[in-house]
Order: structure tokens, then C-alpha cells, then sequence
């Protein structure tokens, strides 16, 4: 594995004083950080913070290497997940599987299933994916801690009925797979009831940082990835992400770039920007974790805080010509996280055939791979020109050791940057109220359902005052 963090397009140097940070402030955070990471391992060691620990799980990857053996027989395998039980198994699915992995012939895929990930309550994704699937080659596997996420318990209710009806009940065991609290929750009783294989998603994991459970490395491992060498990146990143000095911990030390470059500095953003469309929805997992983690309107004493950048997802080269406009010319107020690699797992030579235009030449005889990080260096270079600060991440390829550090890189980032903004970065009290609200709409029956449903109706008729166009 080798990731090399490069935060010297964050300093004064390249982007001066008003817009960079100094190494005077960064020391400055140093003792801070030492109280941060004294009680981050603290509560690792009480097996509070248990995505820590989640890489040395060498039991949980044999049962899951084990279980994705027997599908061979399966053509499809579709999450019904959404949050982070959809975004890690996506960021994986993207990052590691061929490119086109659903469209390679059943051969090439060396029979391993096509994955689908229903992430949303949009009726047309799921009954259409429905049409498209041989049922009887199709195996569903429902992730939900709670067992009451609205989203995923409805598709699994169509699902289930779908194969009862077209299959058969006693087929429920060999299609639908579980992966949800060990005892507790509404699917468990479901799952005993049926016999249904199921993994565990631990207590002290959340959502967003279950990408190293069963959430993320079941649905990889039926696809054919090596999740063994994905645990060795992110154990070998954890030597560098547990040690307790900011200047010598990349995790540490980027969180705390990005608090001096929010609260002294104004840039309320966080782009992340892979120049790799295998790492775009490394992106896109990296925004619900920034957002969901930090986004509080309290502190830890309870006290108004309102805090959080907000996160935002780029793709080079793609995006320097739909966004980089505004990066560059627009309100200074972002800091850019760029993601390189070096070296392709694939070549495209550029050939020599248009030697009758002159204006072309310079592209030919090079590799895609070059011009896609020519690309990188050039954004870097005129987003610096124009003040704006940026991190760089360096893989030197695309691996399943190199993607798990990164991953968990960015989690202990999280967690160390919830301690600097003195907010809880494991809870999400926003995303409850909506929760509620929807359960409440729905015509869910509790009491409090009931008082939310009320609330809702008082709020209703306050706009009902207001036009519509």
C-alpha cells in the first residue's frame, strides 16, 4: 500500500495568509489534538467507537468469503440499503469491480453475480430492476440496523411478497440474505422466523462508518473482491492513523486543516475531486460521513453551535468543465480535496493519426493516464493561482489495500474533527426529526406520531396562506 498525503497547497506559502494555514497554527492545535486522541482511544478501548477495530475482524471475513462461495449459482445480487448501508457497498462496487462489471458475459464476471444497489424509495428504480432480473437467479440482501428504515423495509415487503408469489415460501431462505442488528430490531424475528442467512451490523458501528461490516464487505465479496486485502490497507493505514502527534498523523492533521481553513479562514466547503472514475463514489460515501458527522447545531455541552462544512463531490477530469469555473473564479470559500493516482490498471496509448493536424501533436504518444493527471496538476495550478487551498491524496494505483486505507483514513479524520468542533460526530438528531416526520405522514399510529402528524398539519396550514405558482 502506498498513500501519501500532500497538504502543501494548503499552506500560506501557495495560497497566502488570508486564505492558507501556517505551520504556527497547526502546532498551535497540538495539545488540543493530544486531549482529542487520548479520548478517542479511550473510548476505543470501552469498545464505544467500534469502526477502529472493524479491520482486524479475520472471523467475520472468512464467514462472509464462505457465504459468497455458495452463490455461484446466483446471477444478481441487489442491496436494499440506503445511507451509508448503500454508500459503502456503492464506493467499493465502484472503486474495485471492473468498470463494467454488469455488463461483462457471466464468463469474464468467472460467475460471479451482478450487483444491484436499490438505494431509494423511487418506485421506478425498484419495479424496474424487478422487470429486468430472472427472479429465480436473484439474491436480495436487506441491510438495516433497526430494522425500521422506511426506505429499505418497503422494498424488502415487495420483494418478499414477489418471491412468495412467483417462487414460492419456503424459496424466501435461498433468496434474501440479512445483514442487521445481532438480537435487537425489527428484521430479526423475520430472519430467525425464516431461517435466513444473516450478518451483523455491531452496536457500536453507525451507518456511516459500517463500510468495513458485513454493510460493505458482503455484497464486495459476492462480486469477487478481494476484502481480505481491502482489511490489510485499512489495518496498515490505522499504524499511521492512531498515532497521537497531528504533524505525523494524515488523518489528524487534514480535520485539522480543514477547522483552521472553516473557522479562521471562511471556507465552509470541502470538495472532494478523484481524477479517477473508479474513486468517484469514494466522493460521494466521504460527503454523507463529512455532513451527517459534523453538520450539528449543538455541541457537546450542549450549548448552539451550528457547525459543519459542507461537503461536495467532484470528478476529474469530468468536472473541470462543469464546476471548476466556479472553484476558480467563484467565492473563495472551499477547500479542495484532490485524489490522484499515479499508475492506471489500464493503458490507452494515444496514437499518431492525426499527423495532419499540427495542433494535435502534442497529444500523441502519450497514455489517457498521463493527460488525466496533467489534468489534475493544471486544476491544481490555477485553483492555487487563485488563492484557493487544496490537499492531495497520492495512491500509487488503484488496490484493494490502497482503497481501504484511504477509507479508513477519512473515518478517523471524521471522528478527530468531531472533537475539534467539540460536537458529536456519531449521532444524527437532524436526520431522527425527518424520520419521524416521515413515519408520521405515512400514518404511523403512536403518540407520538400522532403530536408529530399534528405539528406537520399546523405547519401546513401556515402556508396554505402563501401562493403557489
Amino acid at each position: 500500500m502506498s498513500i501519501r498525503f500532500d497538504y502543501n497547497g494548503a499552506t500560506t506559502q501557495a495560497v497566502g495568509r488570508s486564505h492558507g494555514v501556517t505551520v504556527k497554527e497547526l502546532e498551535g492545535l497540538r495539545k488540543r489534538a493530544k486531549g482529542i486522541h487520548e479520548d478517542l482511544m479511550r473510548r476505543r478501548r470501552k469498545k464505544e467507537l467500534g469502526f477502529y477495530d472493524l479491520p482486524f475482524d479475520d472471523v467475520l471475513v472468512r464467514a462472509i468469503q464462505e457465504y459468497a462461495r455458495g452463490l455461484r449459482w446466483a446471477e444478481n445480487f441487489v442491496v436494499l440499503g440506503i445511507g451509508g448501508s448503500a454508500l459503502g457497498p456503492i464506493c467499493l462496487h465502484t472503486a474495485l469491480a471492473h468498470n463494467y462489471h454488469n455488463l461483462l458475459p457471466a464468463a469474464k464476471r468467472r460467475g460471479r453475480p451482478r450487483l444491484f444497489v436499490l438505494d431509494n424509495s423511487d418506485p421506478e428504480i425498484v419495479t424496474r430492476l424487478l422487470d429486468a432480473v430472472d427472479l429465480k437467479k436473484t439474491v436480495f440482501n436487506v441491510v438495516t440496523k433497526s430494522g425500521a428504515t422506511p426506505e429499505t423495509m418497503s422494498q424488502l415487503v415487495v420483494a418478499v411478497e414477489l418471491i412468495r408469489r412467483k417462487i414460492g415460501p419456503k424459496a424466501l431462505k435461498k433468496h434474501i440474505v440479512a445483514t442487521t442488528d445481532v438480537s435487537k430490531g425489527l428484521l430479526r424475528p423475520f430472519c430467525d422466523a425464516h431461517e435466513l442467512a444473516s450478518f451483523v451490523v455491531p452496536d457500536n458501528v453507525g451507518g456511516r462508518f459500517s463500510v468495513f461490516t458485513a454493510v460493505g464487505l458482503l455484497p464486495a465479496a459476492v462480486e469477487g473482491i478481494a476484502i481480505h486485502r481491502l482489511l490489510a490497507g485499512a489495518r496498515d493505514m490505522a499504524k499511521r492513523c492512531t498515532r497521537s502527534d497531528l504533524m505525523r498523523n494524515p488523518a489528524y492533521l487534514n480535520a485539522a486543516i480543514h477547522y483552521l481553513l472553516d473557522t479562521r479562514r471562511g471556507k465552509t466547503m470541502s470538495v472532494m475531486m478523484p481524477y479517477s472514475n473508479a474513486l468517484r463514489d469514494v466522493a460521494d460515501w466521504y460527503r454523507q460521513l463529512w455532513a451527517e458527522s459534523l453538520g450539528k447545531a449543538h455541541d457537546v455541552h450542549g450549548r448552539k453551535a451550528y457547525v459543519g462544512q459542507t461537503p461536495i463531490k467532484a470528478l476529474g477530469a469530468t468536472d473541470q468543465h462543469s464546476q471548476v469555473q466556479l472553484y476558480v473564479e467563484g467565492p473563495n470559500n472551499k477547500v479542495f480535496n484532490l485524489v490522484q493516482t499515479e499508475r492506471f490498471r489500464a493503458r490507452c496509448p494515444i496514437p499518431k493519426s492525426f499527423r495532419d493536424i499540427p495542433e494535435l501533436a502534442y497529444l500523441q504518444g502519450h497514455d489517457m493516464g498521463a493527460l488525466i493527471n496533467a489534468e489534475l496538476d493544471a486544476t491544481e495550478f490555477a485553483l492555487a493561482k487563485a488563492k484557493r487551498p487544496t490537499v492531495r491524496f497520492v495512491l500509487d494505483s488503484i488496490t484493494p489495500e490502497n482503497v481501504g486505507g484511504l477509507l479508513y483514513l477519512l473515518e478517523v479524520q471524521t471522528a478527530f474533527a468531531g472533537g475539534l468542533y467539540e460536537i458529536d460526530a456519531f449521532d444524527q438528531p437532524g436526520v431522527e426529526e425527518g424520520k419521524k416526520a416521515t413515519a408520521a405522514l405515512m400514518g404511523r399510529s403512536k403518540a407520538a406520531d400522532l403530536a408529530k402528524a399534528a405539528e406537520i398539519a399546523s405547519v401546513w396550514r401556515k402556508k396554505k396562506s402563501l401562493r403557489s405558482l
